[in-house]
């Protein structure tokens, strides 16, 4: 039953919004009020008038699910157990899932010790569609805290370490999902990925990692930082096998707001076509700050023999990527702090509401904000006095900016099948036990301007192992139009003939 708010309260949820009601209109919003809580209440007869319960519900228990163990020296995994292994595609295949996509029935940390305690009641569609593909799901897989990093050391379950040099860091935020697959300790990781998450560690532990097109795999039940750029894809050791689990999870799904009638796409139907494509190399996902050139060099070098092999290269300019990043934090800066206010749910969209998450979420940062990531509180108190301050001017400049940003890619692809560019311009950050607060914030974002722009535009983008600089792995980043998923594992393929030959 929801309590009629006191005159008190009534006014002091007005002068939030600068506005001081008279005692005669207090009197008048209460009389209406009594009213608005009737039909509140209503709702939860409704609910289970008409059976409106969780569409999920799988048989995993936490009595099946592992504490964290010490057989793990990856730290890849935050939970291990067995769900699923039933015919289909993926029969055969062992699934580890990033621990912010919804497993019915297992505790979802999300990398935080402050959310310890959150057991949904339902997967989220992505695994339920891996398990109904046939795979058997295997674990929870580590990342950083609420995804708030790239680097791969700021998970509350300690860093993931390097599969090529443990003395340097896996990427983030789905440090496990990576580590797992390069270990050889899972056939696929489901990552989420909302400004490279998938990729950057793809590129830095040596992995194929796949952000599909926006909305062409449902999103529900993952943890959301900003709705225009949630996106979900597999990291696997093969463009194979990531076309292969593509197809299992792609479609539309009533319950996510994001998706707008995807069409059918059937990846794996296209993407082994070896005819020649016409590749864009984007002069301005070069030479980035920090970087290496040495990345840089290998990049080149590869689509240079791309080339030499029947594939038409040409340069491609995009001039408004040089500060893609810049446009990306605009957007999402004001909008996180927007959704953190409203308990990580969010209003104005169809599509599902996770209540039981919104409450728990809710009652945590009330209760225990303190104990999120310092890059999380970072970036709500300066969105927040962004849009305190100024009033959402520079969230509307981004957005704008975000149309042209979009409007320059599609001018290029419009004569390329594919922009090519390094995923990120550096290899693995080193990893430095002592280093402070400040440091391990600053360089957690240091990674992300050639991934980030893509979630903003919502284009399909791929990044494949092209070679090492000192030992350690290099990615190549290779995106293509909205929905044009087979397009750019086509090309992904190229890249990975070559490295096999």
């Amino acid at each position: 039953m929801v309590e009629p708010p006191t005159r008190e309260q009534l006014w002091t949820f007005a002068a939030e919004y600068h506005a001081f009601p008279s005692s005669d209109e207090l009197d008048a919003y209460r009389t209406i009020i009594e009213e608005w809580t009737a039909d509140v209440d209503r709702l939860e007869e409704c609910a289970e008038e008409y059976a409106v319960t969780p569409e999920t519900e799988r048989a995993a228990t936490r009595d099946d699910v592992d504490t964290r163990r010490a057989d793990d020296p990856a730290n890849a995994f935050v939970r291990r157990f067995r769900i699923g292994g039933n015919d289909g595609p993926l029969a055969g295949y062992e699934v580890g899932i990033k621990d912010n996509l919804a497993i019915g029935g297992v505790e979802m940390t999300c990398g935080s010790s402050a959310f310890e305690g959150y057991t949904p009641s339902r997967d989220a569609v992505v695994v339920e569609r891996v398990l109904d593909s046939g795979a058997t799901v295997t674990g929870t897989l580590n990342l950083e805290a609420m995804a708030f990093s790239g680097s791969g050391e700021l998970s509350d379950f300690g860093p993931v370490p390097n599969p090529y040099d443990d003395d340097y860091l896996a990427g983030g935020s789905s440090s496990g999902c990576a580590a797992a697959v390069v270990e050889g300790l899972v056939d696929v990781g489901i990552g989420t990925d909302q400004s490279g998450s998938v990729r950057v560690p793809a590129s830095w532990s040596g992995c194929v990692g796949l952000k599909p097109t926006f909305g062409l795999v449902p999103y529900t039940g993952g943890v959301s930082l900003e709705p225009t750029v949630d996106h979900v894809g597999p990291l696997a050791n093969s463009v194979a096998d990531c076309a292969l689990v593509l197809d299992a999870v792609a479609g539309a799904h009533s319950s996510d707001s994001r998706q707008s009638n995807p069409p059918s796409v059937r990846v794996t139907d296209g993407y082994s076509n070896d005819g020649p494509l016409t590749i864009g190399v984007l002069e301005e996902g070069f030479g980035f700050e920090p970087g290496d050139e040495a990345v840089d060099e290998r990049v080149r070098s590869v689509l240079a023999e791309l080339d030499r092999c029947g594939h038409d290269v040409e340069s491609v300019s995009v001039p408004l990527h040089e500060d893609g990043y810049a446009v990306y934090n605009g957007v999402v800066l004001e909008a996180f702090a927007a959704l953190v206010r409203d308990e990580g749910v969010g209003y104005y969209r169809r599509g599902s509401y996770d209540a039981e998450f919104a409450e728990y979420f809710g009652a945590v940062r009330r209760a225990r904000m303190g104990a999120f990531p310092s890059a999380m509180v970072l970036t709500l108190a300066f969105g927040r006095y962004l849009a305190t301050e100024h009033r959402g001017r520079y969230h509307a400049l981004a957005q704008r900016l975000r149309r042209e940003l979009s409007a320059q890619y599609e001018a290029v692809l419009a004569d390329v099948d594919v922009l090519a560019m390094p995923t990120t311009p550096q290899t693995a950050h080193e990893r430095r036990p002592g280093a402070s607060l400040a440091e391990r914030i600053a360089r957690s974002t240091k990674m992300f301007q050639n991934t980030a722009p893509f979630n903003l535009t919502g284009h399909p983008a791929v990044s494949v192992p092209c070679g090492f600089v000192d030992g350690l792995p290099v990615g190549l980043m290779v995106v293509g139009d909205r929905f044009a998923d087979a397009t750019v594992l086509r090309a992904a393929r190229a890249i990975e003939t070559l490295r096999d030959e």
